[in-house]
């Protein structure tokens, strides 16, 4: 059995998530962690409040840092994990795991990252929507429409089959409402971000995460960590490249999957706060290979029911 650990993005933070982390894992969640942020990580968590928690300077440093304690708890049970990988913010967590970033560095970075996305969908009114009824074909084709006349429509997220996501201004995500059905999409849903992430939109932050990247010093990784730009296994040395264009790069989580599944991988482990990652494997892969722990109790019936304890 080969078995993979894959990691959250921002969106599946919630008012106190990791509560029982924070009595567990002090070494990483505790005043080393709030003075590398500059803010009380355990009161934006489980106090929020949700419209603090929400927002990207502070959601992405939140879970990137849940998911690692979360992750470090089931290793230390026993998990010895094949391959890694994470969706966006995720794949920080996944080369942490993997032991390319320490993680202090990676939360340095990741705080660098959260802030300087937040900066970038401030300097212009834009968005996301998820296409309903569309595969990659018909969000490229609707896309192209859309910067046919003038839009800057781009392809964001292919995270899972019927889950693509398109960024833009927000005039191209209107557009994008009165004309998806026109181009066989039978509904484009507005999401809830701050911004046209992983689009050209975040040109400065692309560069702001590329120059915090050049200050930390890259290990090898002990297993192959999946990058969402390539849709294939990091190559060392070309890490911070690759981190650095995810941001205006679309991610790849079904092919990278697919991928994984192709090289042999066969048991999928979501872990962080939510599920949102185990959900999308599940569209991808076979859903009883698909496991999720999202809190320290869910770590030995996981590993015990995936044999993965060494």
């Amino acid at each position: 059995m080969s078995v993979a650990v894959l990691f959250p993005g921002q969106g599946s933070q919630f008012v106190g998530m990791g509560s029982e982390l924070f009595e567990r894992r002090p070494d990483l969640l505790g005043s080393s962690a709030d003075e590398i942020l500059g803010w009380s990580l355990r009161e934006v968590c489980l106090e929020g409040p949700e419209e603090k928690l929400t927002r990207t300077e502070f959601a992405q440093p939140a879970l990137f840092a849940l998911a690692y304690a979360c992750y470090v708890e089931a290793e230390e049970a026993g998990l010895a994990p094949d391959a890694a990988a994470g969706h966006s913010l995720g794949e920080y967590t996944a080369l942490t795991a993997a032991g390319a970033l320490t993680f202090e560095d990676a939360l340095r970075v990741v705080v660098a990252r959260g802030l300087a996305m937040a900066q970038a969908a401030d300097l212009e009114p834009s968005g996301m929507a998820a296409l309903i009824g569309a595969d990659e074909a018909k969000a490229q084709e609707v896309a192209k429409a859309n910067n046919a006349s003038g839009g800057r429509l781009q392809v964001a997220n292919l995270n899972a089959p019927g889950q693509i996501v398109v960024a833009g201004s927000k005039a191209d995500i209107e557009w994008l409402e009165e004309n998806a059905r026109d181009h066989g999409i039978r509904r484009a849903i507005p999401l809830k971000v701050a911004g046209a992430f992983h689009s050209s939109f975040m040109q400065s932050a692309s560069d702001a995460v590329g120059a915090a990247l050049a200050e930390v010093s890259f290990g090898e990784t002990s297993f192959p960590v999946w990058a969402n730009t390539t849709a294939a296994p990091h190559v060392s040395g070309e890490i911070a490249s690759e981190l650095a264009d995810q941001v205006v790069s679309p991610v790849r989580f079904e092919a990278s999957l697919r991928d994984m599944a192709a090289r042999g991988i066969d048991r999928y482990i979501h872990i962080g706060p939510g599920d949102v990652t185990a959900g999308m494997a599940r569209r991808i892969v076979d859903g009883d290979a698909v496991s999720a722990i999202s809190s320290i109790e869910d770590v030995g019936p996981v590993l015990d029911s995936v044999g993965t304890i060494a």
